[in-house]
């Protein structure tokens, strides 16, 4: 057996040489849509923005320049050092906290901080066998009450998909209600892409410790 076929850093490796090699050639970065996700901006319509929030894999930074003009405090996460850098390139001065971070390896200060996280198409995006690691890590970022909004490609049962990336069932995205979270919303869209003909769209919130 390869000894690197469990390794996350493996598995996500080919992120950071995908923005690499394509850096400030957005065109190139087949999920860039230099614009903030439908989904999150809807969100924001009808929301009050409270405390600090996060974006889990920003890419480009678009949903994180959102969620700073909506007026969270934001933090925007991802495991390429050249998305990061291009973010910085793109959004110098609008006072988000972009960082190179490992999603399976978050420091303690990062743990149970934040009241809104957005993660939309990095799950789908790591190999099966590290999902349910995602999503425990994902819903640790959580203060009490804190809100999770999950944007994902969908498949129906029995789908199979080569990857990356991966589709989600139904039942993977409500993996967070297995991590102390609290299903609010979720929502199925028929949207045919050349990916798949789901997206579904769930609300979680972080239970309060009794």
């Amino acid at each position: 057996m390869n000894p690197n076929e469990n390794c996350h850093k493996t598995a996500s490796a080919w992120f950071e040489e995908l923005y690499r090699e394509n850096f400030l050639n957005n065109e190139q970065i087949p999920w860039a849509k230099m614009r903030a996700n439908e989904y999150l901006l809807e969100y924001l319509q009808h929301n009050l923005p409270s405390g600090k929030a996060l974006v889990v894999g920003c890419g480009l930074g678009d949903d994180a320049i959102a969620l700073s003009e909506a007026g969270f405090e934001v933090t925007a996460i991802d495991v390429s050092a050249s998305a990061i850098a291009w973010c910085k390139e793109r959004f110098d001065g609008f006072g988000v906290d972009f960082k190179v971070q490992d999603i399976l390896e978050l420091p303690p200060e990062m743990i149970g901080t934040y009241d809104f996280v957005f993660e939309a198409l990095t799950l789908q995006s790591m190999p099966l066998r590290f999902r349910d690691k995602m999503v425990t890590a994902i819903s640790s970022l959580l203060a009490p009450k804190g809100k999770l909004l999950v944007v994902a490609n969908g498949k129906r049962e029995g789908e199979k998909y080569k990857g990356p990336p991966w589709p989600l069932e139904r039942n993977e995205v409500r993996l967070f209600t297995m991590k102390a979270m609290n299903e609010l919303e979720f929502s199925i869209y028929e949207e045919p892409t050349s990916l798949s003909t789901l997206k579904f769209r769930a609300l979680y919130q972080k239970e309060c410790v009794k």
